[in-house]
């Protein structure tokens, strides 16, 4: 063996031992933080991470076969209402659970994208079931219930005003009710502020009809009262106007609506101070 060889093959084994020895491989996330340790590149690009976002796109397509089932009465927080209805349309046919659902599952790869964990309502828009109830919405991420306790809710929907001149979006937050709501009023607030805000960067316009700057109150949604973690319920517009009904159908209009509430659900959980009760 010559001694150029010699002196090659020494190079390569202690390349090799470096690389399965002392030298960095792919990047992991890390199991447990230490504040002498500077946060990873996967780290600062997953900014929600250890987040949980419910996501509940309004009513279900099959909504329309059961009629019964979605009449019949169920507790909305100190009272009961029906369990759900049908949802609108636009003009031309397109159903409002189509259009939450897609709204929905863009904002879902969004926000997994950003680390955050993404808890549906419902897991598709299906036009054999039926639901879930709007108590069990309400519920879904609360402490103490099956699965992850989440951060926020945000509540999926659009109008179906008929009025003429009638378009926009509105944001509805709950009303203080003793017992039901007063533990989540203040961070809903900032919620919808934060959502409302979010809507007018991406050029969507504040409701004609409903609400104050793009903000409504309620007390009579059982998706809102039940909820024991900040929540707001978004009609994202009117399906009967005509232009809004274009932008909704369109999937340019349902990505836009999608990081419209991507960006407020970000900025409400990147806000410094409390978000809980």
């Amino acid at each position: 063996m010559t001694v150029r060889r010699a002196a090659s093959l020494l190079l390569v084994a202690a390349l090799a031992a470096g690389c399965s020895a002392g030298e960095p491989g792919p990047a992991r996330p890390s199991t447990s933080a230490s504040p002498s340790v500077a946060p990873s590149p996967t780290a600062a690009g997953r900014p929600l991470a250890g987040k949980v976002v419910v996501l509940d796109p309004g009513h279900q397509l099959g909504n329309r076969h059961h009629g019964a089932e979605i009449a019949a009465p169920v507790d909305a927080g100190g009272f009961e209402k029906e369990c759900n209805t049908t949802g609108t349309s636009t003009e031309d046919g397109f159903p409002e659970s189509t259009f939450t659902w897609r709204v929905a599952e863009q904002a879902r790869r969004s926000l997994e994208g950003l680390g955050a964990r993404v808890v549906l309502t419902r897991g598709s828009d299906s036009d054999e079931k039926w639901g879930p109830c709007v108590d069990e919405r309400g519920r879904i991420g609360n402490p103490g219930r099956p699965g992850p306790t989440a951060d926020l809710r945000i509540s999926i929907h659009a109008d179906g005003v008929t009025d003429g001149g009638a378009s926009g979006f509105h944001v509805i937050r709950p009303e203080r009710i003793d017992g039901w709501t007063d533990d989540i009023v203040r961070p809903s607030r900032r919620l919808a502020a934060a959502v409302r805000d979010a809507l007018v960067d991406a050029r969507f316009r504040p409701s004609s009809y409903r609400g104050v700057r793009g903000i409504d109150v309620r007390g009579d949604l059982g998706t809102l009262n039940l909820s024991d973690v900040p929540a707001v319920m978004v009609e994202l517009g009117n399906m009967r106007d005509p232009g809004e009904a274009a932008v909704m159908e369109s999937a340019a209009g349902q990505r836009r609506y999608a990081r419209a509430l991507v960006a407020g659900a970000r900025a409400f959980l990147s806000a410094p101070g409390p978000r809980g009760r």
